[in-house]
């Protein structure tokens, strides 16, 4: 039976874990090999792993860090981050890693998602779009490179176009919202589960577990996902690696 998620995604720059805000300067907040295994003691449901200066900085994914976390991963772990050829994903698949995101080359190139779910299955293609509302027209756009290139390209007919592609999920992140901790855009939400069918996850924005219940409220079966809210604890972000208990999150994932 399905049912909503509740996903950390851990941000990664050189090899240490960070957290940033709107995409802005970053806070290292410790080893994710240790984050991982905490998690694992957490029993998290689903773990995100991002390299944020791989696509930008044009650098091969780092397989050696991939293979240390998905040896040490008890739950299913998505990696993104410099993705992009069919051999890079093939190869990050062969370490162990259930799920290959794909965000720049997939959206220069929608195509590649069509050939990299051909060899690793749809199921295992995730595409991340990063996500800003353009105030003046309060239009979304989609941005690469760390929110620093524009794309001119409409999130909801891009989503349309990745999933024809082959993509098994669709992952927003709300750029705006990132490390705010004041809530999920449900608006962007709403646009893309409307113009899609394929699992939804959601990023950007998450400060309680009432922000994750309101999002869960209004879809349903969802993916929430979330940084800050997973790795800083109380009013002055002190950093503790933490998650809901068994408990909490039956009554969340209710």
């Amino acid at each position: 039976m399905l049912r909503p998620r509740l996903i950390p995604c851990l941000l990664v720059r050189n090899k240490g874990l960070v957290k940033t805000v709107r995409f802005g300067e970053s806070k290292y907040v410790g080893d994710p090999i240790n984050a991982v295994k905490i998690f694992n003691e957490k029993a998290v449901d689903e773990l995100v792993v991002i390299d944020i200066d791989a696509t930008a900085k044009g650098t091969e994914p780092n397989y050696e860090l991939i293979a240390n976390l998905a040896s040490e991963c008890r739950m299913p772990l998505c990696y993104g981050g410099g993705i992009k050829s069919v051999q890079q994903a093939r190869q990050i698949v062969s370490l162990g890693v259930e799920k290959v995101a794909l965000s720049s080359a997939a959206i220069e190139r929608p195509q590649l998602v069509a050939e990299i779910a051909e060899q690793v299955g749809n199921q295992s293609v995730v595409t991340v779009l990063d996500i800003k509302k353009k105030r003046l027209w309060s239009r979304y756009e989609v941005f690469t490179h760390n929110g620093k290139r524009a794309t001119g390209q409409d999130p909801v007919s891009l989503a349309r176009t990745l999933e024809a592609q082959g993509a098994g999920e669709i992952v927003i992140n709300a750029i705006d919202r990132d490390g705010v901790m004041e809530g999920y855009d449900l608006e962007l939400a709403r646009k893309i589960r409307e113009a899609t069918s394929v699992p939804l996850t959601v990023l950007g924005g998450a400060g309680s577990l009432a922000d994750v219940r309101a999002l869960i409220d209004a879809f349903g079966v969802i993916g929430a996902s979330a940084g800050s809210l997973f790795v800083f604890k109380g009013i002055y972000r002190a950093v503790l690696i933490n998650y809901p208990s068994a408990e909490e999150r039956r009554d969340l994932l209710r």
